[in-house]
């Protein structure tokens, strides 16, 4: 039996760090850059970013979305690079916000966990307000592949909020979301295979997520150009910092391709310092 995905995202924090690198072509990027918002640039500009992330890092998450847009030539564009990352042992987190029930949901994970389809994740960013059951339910055979889950929990963007801090069972959805993910992964023995997001910005007192337990992983973006510092990853995530995968995309290619290795090594140096 392949070892869990918590296992194979503790032993890249151990080897690489908690530095994750988003590969986000949407077209301001693209054309901002002068690729030009074409397959050919988006081509370019995610094979730049991946290859200065290699080595370098733990995880790679690529905004599905951005290769979607481009349809089946985006979708071949994304499986190269994922196939690339996975010779290259980079970890990588489909952002692709899939969520549904039964069939369905079997379906979106033999698309990003199967052989079929020639996509290759090593864990995939869920939606879980059609039930987090549902998507339990569906996973429960991959679970045991390798493959890992992240369950959006408490997002940094204001429209979620209502849903988000909806109360149900006495606590917020988001701190009932975490709760049932740290329970299934209870039994670990480093980390589990159930994640959750949590963005970096938001009001942690505020959605109820004061106590986060050890075996659970949290994907947390907001760093950089959203406004969280990688130097207050402590301070932010308390005693919980050391499972975190902090997540930076444009503050990495901002400044242009030929920057990108620099600023990740600027980025790692500054998390690790304030991890350490």
């Amino acid at each position: 039996m392949p070892e869990n995905f918590g296992t194979k995202l503790h032993g890249a924090f151990e080897e690489f760090g908690h530095l994750c690198v988003g590969i986000d072509p949407h077209s301001s990027i693209l054309e901002s850059l002068q690729y030009g918002d074409s397959i050919d640039g988006l081509k370019e500009f995610s094979f730049a970013v991946l290859n200065s992330a290699i080595g370098s890092v733990a995880a790679i998450k690529p905004q599905v979305a951005f290769f979607e847009r481009f349809g089946s030539k985006g979708f071949e564009v994304l499986a190269e690079i994922c196939s690339i990352a996975k010779e290259e042992n980079l970890l990588i987190i489909a952002d692709a916000k899939r969520g549904d029930i039964g069939t369905t949901m079997d379906g979106y994970f033999e698309a990003w966990f199967g052989a079929k389809s020639g996509l290759y994740c090593d864990a995939l960013t869920v939606s879980p307000y059609l039930g987090f059951e549902s998507l339990k339910n569906s996973y429960e055979k991959w679970s045991d592949q390798s493959k890992g889950v992240f369950t959006l929990a408490a997002t940094s963007n204001p429209e979620g909020f209502a849903t988000q801090l909806a109360i149900t069972n006495g606590h917020s959805l988001a701190s009932e979301i975490v709760s049932l993910s740290e329970t299934e992964n209870a039994g670990s023995d480093e980390l589990g295979n159930f994640g959750v997001v949590v963005g970096a910005t938001i009001d942690f007192s505020k959605f109820g997520l004061t106590n986060l337990n050890g075996k659970t992983p949290i994907l947390a973006p907001g760093f950089g150009f959203q406004g969280a510092k990688l130097s207050d990853a402590k301070n932010i995530f308390g005693s919980s910092a050391g499972q975190v995968l902090y997540s930076v995309s444009r503050s990495i290619t901002d400044g242009g391709i030929g920057k990108i290795r620099s600023r990740i090594s600027s980025a790692n140096e500054e998390l690790n310092a304030a991890l350490n």
